[in-house]
């Protein structure tokens, strides 16, 4: 398996990742393509993951998608450490991500702010 940034002629098979995971990756709006990492396995793109940048402050690690029959092989972890190399390389102070995969962030770094223990959101509309 080998990753890299994703290029324009990636998004089909990125918008087919996610769109295998209804029911955990709900996007309004997707990033720009030059925000994506891909895994390729056998010429075949197996797994997606973004770093949208919104200051030098923050950035968001999201959009992560591995198909089915990769996962467990540390394909995401992968995904997200590119993120974070590239998050540092750019400077960025704070990088979060959205998840239900807590262990997964943890093993990367990751951890609440001051202890707390949940981040709450409100779908307005």
């Amino acid at each position: 398996m080998k990753t890299r940034k994703a290029s324009l002629k990636d998004f089909p098979a990125i918008r087919a990742l996610i769109k295998a995971f209804p029911d955990k990756l709900l996007q309004d709006h997707l990033p720009p393509i030059g925000s994506f990492f891909v895994a390729i396995e056998d010429t075949q793109i197996v797994g997606c993951c973004a770093l949208e940048i919104y200051s030098k402050r923050l950035a968001e690690i999201r959009t992560l998608a591995v198909a089915k029959e990769y996962q467990g092989r540390g394909i995401a972890s992968e995904l997200v450490a590119k993120c974070l190399a590239d998050a540092k390389k750019k400077r960025v102070y704070e990088v979060l991500s959205i998840t239900g995969a807590v262990a997964l962030f943890e093993k990367q770094g990751f951890g609440t702010f001051n202890k707390e223990k949940y981040a709450l959101l409100k779908i307005l509309g």
